[in-house]
């Protein structure tokens, strides 16, 4: 289905056009249809399915129809991490290049002051992480009482880091008539609970397979020893010219001391992770992409918040050990519709984590032995180093410190705008 079928106005038509898209995806056009008629959705898709644009277009078509409250935050967008929030910040403005609408970005790791000089110059649309959203709540510096349209992206991954609460506090600041729109990678129990309460009778859509990669991902392990999986990757690399490399390790600790290796062997490395400022993760972000550097090194922090057109190779240096993470590092290839490879150095010690991941996919992945670098027999698998894994369910890891999680209270449901 092409885009001039969805009902989108001459102005989103034209933005669409400039960034060189014609051809809806399955989430585009089952999402953007109901979100113009005013309706709540609770939609399941995977990342690089064309998602953010599901969202984006329309909201930004439906805010386009009313002017009363022009240069105040009538469109609101949550999402879990730094690199996230950034990605569709671009995408409201890209998508908004025609229409006479400001955007703002707030997260944390930056000078909050900034932000709140963009503020007071008044904008339509904030895209936010939920921490830094609360401090400015908490400051004044902030009004969310005439948002018509709010968007959860990657609502799981928000409960996983322990945000519930942020969420229920950011609730409260909201006007009761509005929009809501919830996105997720997967129809979980929590997202279950927090639909019953947060949305009006929604239309639900499901383009993700739970579970599943992308298809267009070439999977593949190689069998190494631990000791020698830096080798391998950078024998892999250099044999493969890759120019284009993104690398998953287990911890911060283990991607920087990986990325100067690699340094070490003649490959331009950077390391992105929780604990690099936001300037360092933007700029190692923007060499990689413009090839100034070779080999990205990310934790899971970064799973889904990077957006890297066409990157043509994930290699999995530790296997995570939360099997769905497998599924969101390596989703980081083959996006919209595109083709790419995704390969796990695996030694005796991940034996268990492959098995768990083989059995979320129900899938063997191919396994191969690359011709001097077969794994010694003789060594014994040890413990995985759990490094820092995801927050267990029900704990709040967030930066505001420990706290049960679990979904808003009954009684909090919203009423779509315009219904």
């Amino acid at each position: 289905m092409l885009f001039n079928q969805l009902g989108l106005t001459a102005e989103l038509l034209r933005a669409v056009e400039r960034q060189g898209y014609q051809t809806a995806t399955p989430i585009q056009q089952q999402a953007i249809p109901p979100i113009l008629d005013g309706r709540d959705i609770l939609a399941a898709a995977q990342t690089g399915t064309g998602k953010t644009a599901s969202f984006t277009l329309p909201m930004l078509q439906r805010l386009q129809h009313g002017t009363a409250n022009r240069r105040r935050i009538r469109g609101l967008v949550l999402t879990p991490t730094r690199e996230l929030a950034a990605q569709v910040a671009d995408n409201v403005r890209a998508y908004g290049h025609y229409l006479p609408f400001r955007a703002a970005v707030i997260y944390g790791g930056v000078s909050i002051n900034t932000q709140i000089a963009k503020l007071r110059k008044g904008v339509d649309i904030v895209v936010a992480t939920p921490g830094r959203l609360l401090d400015h709540l908490q400051q004044g510096t902030i009004s969310l009482d005439a948002v018509e349209c709010l968007v959860l992206d990657e609502a799981d991954r928000m409960l996983d880091m322990g945000f519930i609460r942020d969420i229920r506090k950011v609730l409260k600041a909201l006007p009761a008539e509005r929009q809501n729109l919830l996105f997720s990678a997967t129809f979980s129990k929590e997202i279950r609970r927090l639909a019953a309460d947060l949305l009006d009778s929604p239309t639900e859509i499901s383009t993700a397979t739970n579970g599943k990669p992308a298809e267009g991902i070439d999977q593949l392990v190689y069998r190494v020893d631990r000791q020698r999986k830096r080798e391998l990757l950078s024998h892999t690399i250099g044999a493969e010219n890759w120019r284009q490399v993104l690398v998953f390790t287990r911890t911060k600790h283990g991607a920087n001391r990986l990325a100067k290796q690699l340094e070490s062997d003649g490959l331009t490395s950077a390391a992105i992770h929780g604990n690099k400022s936001q300037g360092a993760r933007v700029r190692a972000l923007q060499d990689f992409k413009n090839g100034k550097v070779r080999v990205l090194v990310a934790t899971d922090v970064a799973a889904r918040g990077l957006d890297i057109d066409r990157l043509p190779h994930v290699i999995n240096y530790e296997l995570p050990q939360v099997p769905e993470d497998y599924v969101h590092r390596i989703g980081r290839t083959a996006r919209a519709g595109q083709s790419g490879h995704a390969i796990s150095l695996v030694c005796v010690d991940e034996q268990k984590l492959l098995a768990d991941i083989e059995k979320l996919l129900q899938a063997k992945i191919p396994a191969r032995t690359i011709p001097g670098y077969e794994p010694d027999p003789r060594i014994k698998a040890e413990p995985v180093t759990k490094g820092r894994a995801r927050p267990a369910r029900g704990r709040n890891k967030s930066r505001r410190g420990q706290g049960r999680s679990g979904a808003p209270k009954r009684g909090g449901r919203r009423r779509a705008a315009g219904r």
